[in-house]
């Protein structure tokens, strides 16, 4: 058990369950050692398990009875979890706020602060819940404001204290105005590379992942582009018909935004989006798995015609998600929830998700996934796509970006680069 005198731990008390920590500071914690567990490595469930982390990273996995049969330094702090299981951190690439915060903030305060704080005030209250990195997602804008809101969310990139930024995920603007869901029509517009170049500017070089529809005129061009950034692509609020999902693939867009959710349906005399991403088997998907947006059954569909490593949970949160106070607001629209999403109130149309990685975790299992890929959807498959070459596994080397969750799935221990950040 960690010795609370040096951790500068307010009280310590025990359950059947899990050992409960009040943490107040962790500076003087190097290496931990984390036993009695479930280990979800990114690759497999590994019983009655132990995870040593030094230095901010995993330096080994190992049985109970080589832990057993193991001396520690007095530097180890060694944690008994109580049986529960120790995953990846959650890595969240697609969400656009929570807790009352979002980054639709951005662009709008006259100082410039709103986006980043909004932004880092996401990434304390997704390590409270599990997340350890995610890309902060905004929606399109008139240019000027959606510049201004860049520049000011990548500005936060660095001084987080929770969930790492690992970088922007702009869905959007250049986007099929016939497949807007809850954009703004006036805010989606033809591709326009002058604009990309500027985007790309404002941010740092800190877009990750962008959002595209397929078939408009000029994507392979902005396709090039990217891809010489390092941008992954994913084709959402796309009208595409099949032939114009296989140019985006050949062009380098094979990802997807929100399976099955604003893009063109399976159709029989032509797959369209909807079909090339389940026929394409290079395709990599988002889901929402809320049991709203998507269909739980579609989910057997899915473990039955796509590889498990290209399924991809996200949660497509708006800002209002656990919100405890206050009216509700996404995208500058007032909102409601009811029948699993937010609707806006002006005409109730759903806005979208109210969604946490943790949920969606739990539905995938309901649906029929295993709890190791149910995980891996969540961990080990967005750093895959994302080429988080650091992240998303329990193995020697990677950060030691973990979440520890119980048989109930709630969340018991979050840490950062080896820092705890969340501890019950």
């Amino acid at each position: 058990m960690v010795k609370p005198e040096l951790l500068g731990l307010r009280g310590l008390c025990q359950n059947q369950r899990f050992s409960v920590i009040v943490l107040i500071v962790n500076e003087a914690l190097k290496s931990v050692c984390l036993y009695n567990g479930t280990v979800l490595t990114g690759f497999a469930a590994m019983d009655r398990c132990a995870v040593l982390l030094e230095d901010g990273l995993v330096s080994d996995v190992f049985s109970q009875k080589r832990f057993e049969q193991r001396r520690f330094e007095p530097s180890v702090y060694v944690m008994d979890v109580g049986g529960a299981y120790i995953a990846p951190g959650f890595i969240d690439t697609h969400i656009h706020g929570i807790g009352g915060y979002g980054t639709e903030d951005a662009g709008n305060a006259a100082d410039g602060s709103g986006g980043a704080e909004a932004v880092l005030a996401m990434s304390r209250f997704l390590a409270q819940i599990g997340v350890t990195a995610f890309n902060p997602t905004l929606y399109p804008s008139e240019p000027e404001h959606m510049l201004r809101a860049v520049r000011e969310i990548a500005s936060a990139i660095g001084r987080e204290e929770g969930a790492r930024i690992m970088g922007l995920h702009l869905e959007g603007p250049f986007l099929s105005p016939a497949r807007l869901g809850v954009q703004k029509a006036d805010t989606v517009r033809p591709v326009d590379i002058p604009l990309m170049e500027r985007l790309w500017e404002a941010a740092g070089g800190h877009i990750v992942n962008m959002t595209v529809a397929p078939e408009l005129k000029g994507m392979r061009e902005l396709a090039l582009f990217c891809i010489k950034k390092g941008i992954v692509l994913q084709a959402g609020h796309t009208d595409a018909k099949y032939e114009n999902m296989v140019e985006g693939m050949q062009a380098g867009i094979l990802h997807s935004t929100h399976l099955f959710n604003a893009m063109s349906k399976l159709d029989h005399r032509n797959p369209n989006a909807v079909g090339a991403i389940l026929i394409h088997p290079e395709m990599s998907c988002e889901i929402i798995a809320d049991g709203f947006h998507v269909h739980p059954d579609l989910f057997k569909l899915l473990l039955r015609d796509k590889p498990i490593d290209k399924i991809v949970l996200v949660t497509d949160g708006l800002k209002p998600t656990d919100q405890t106070a206050g009216d509700l607001f996404a995208n500058q629209e007032e909102v409601r929830f009811h029948d699993g999403a937010f609707h806006r109130v002006s005409d109730d149309v759903i806005a979208g998700s109210g969604l946490t990685m943790i949920r969606g975790i739990r539905n995938l299992v309901a649906s029929g996934f295993s709890l190791e890929d149910a995980v891996k959807t969540a961990s080990f498959n967005p750093a895959q796509v994302m080429r988080y070459v650091r992240q998303g596994a329990i193995i020697p080397g990677r950060l030691a970006d973990i979440t520890v969750f119980d048989r109930n799935f709630d969340i018991r221990l979050v840490m950062v680069g080896g820092k705890i950040v969340k501890n019950l």
